[in-house]
């Protein structure tokens, strides 16, 4: 039933859902209410329980930020659930929450059931947090994977290896740039940014372009020294449980049987045993 104080109704139900044992609180005496007192959540968010009251009321309508992540907090709500109470509120959740450098186990067991493509996970710094075994394959020239734009601007096989370097050097920046505009505060993001400016002239002008956009779907062409040219276009997915991470794959283009397959061939049984 609805009754024009959805933000009222969704603090009243979670607030159902817990019980004081949930969040190392006493219980004493008989309760009237299921799950949490108001005054208890107001005590877990560190407010005045007058105020909390009005916020499930609907008599106050326009609580900060700060108040919304002490509630969230309180409430023990994940990603999805905090990111409702904000659009409740009328406002959005603060985006800048320090990435996740690993990736979960369902996540990679999704990564190592793509047999035939190459999948892998970057954080906002471009970074690999995970990859199957035929990124390993696909990446192998170069003499480290652990960061695709330092690989793109500092290892000399990646010239080779990405048949329109310009253009794939511009996307990573592109990327970079944007990320840095959602979290401008991500250290390792800064850290990478500040190491290619002073190692590579290359990228350090194309940084000054301010070029912006995100990674999204593109066909890039490789030269790989076993599989041969490879066409494959890449679709790009946010990871909703690990804000910052994308999630990559690379598929060969409509009508190429033979791009993916050679790409396996070249992986070879030994690489792939060894994963």
């Amino acid at each position: 039933m609805m009754t024009g104080n959805n933000l009222g109704e969704f603090l009243r139900a979670h607030r159902g859902r817990l019980r004081p044992g949930d969040v190392g609180l006493p219980s004493y005496g008989t309760r009237r209410v299921a799950g949490l007192r108001r005054e208890e959540v107001a005590a877990l968010a560190g407010m005045n329980g007058d105020y909390y009251a009005r916020l499930e009321q609907g008599r106050e309508h326009s609580p900060s930020a700060q108040i919304l992540e002490a509630i969230s907090a309180a409430l023990r709500l994940d990603g999805p659930a905090r990111e409702h109470l904000y659009r409740l509120a009328g406002t959005v959740p603060d985006a800048r929450r320090t990435p996740k450098e690993a990736v979960s186990a369902p996540l990679q067991q999704l990564l190592d059931a793509y047999t035939t493509v190459p999948a892998f996970v970057l954080n906002p710094a471009k970074d690999f947090v995970a990859a199957n075994a035929l990124a390993e394959a696909l990446f192998c020239p170069f003499e480290t994977v652990d960061n695709l734009a330092r690989m793109t601007f500092l290892d000399p096989a990646a010239k080779h290896f990405f048949v329109h370097w310009e253009t794939f050097a511009e996307s990573i920046v592109a990327g970079l740039r944007h990320a840095t505009g959602i979290d401008p505060a991500y250290a390792r993001l800064s850290e990478v940014v500040r190491s290619l400016n002073e190692q590579s002239e290359a990228f350090e002008t194309l940084w000054s372009s301010h070029t912006v956009y995100g990674k999204t779907q593109d066909t890039t062409e490789f030269d790989h020294p076993e599989a041969g040219r490879l066409a494959l276009i890449s679709q790009s997915f946010d990871v909703r449980a690990a804000p910052g991470q994308l999630m990559v794959i690379y598929q060969p283009e409509p009508g190429d049987c033979s791009g993916a397959g050679r790409l396996r061939a070249a992986q070879g049984p030994d690489r792939g045993e060894q994963r």
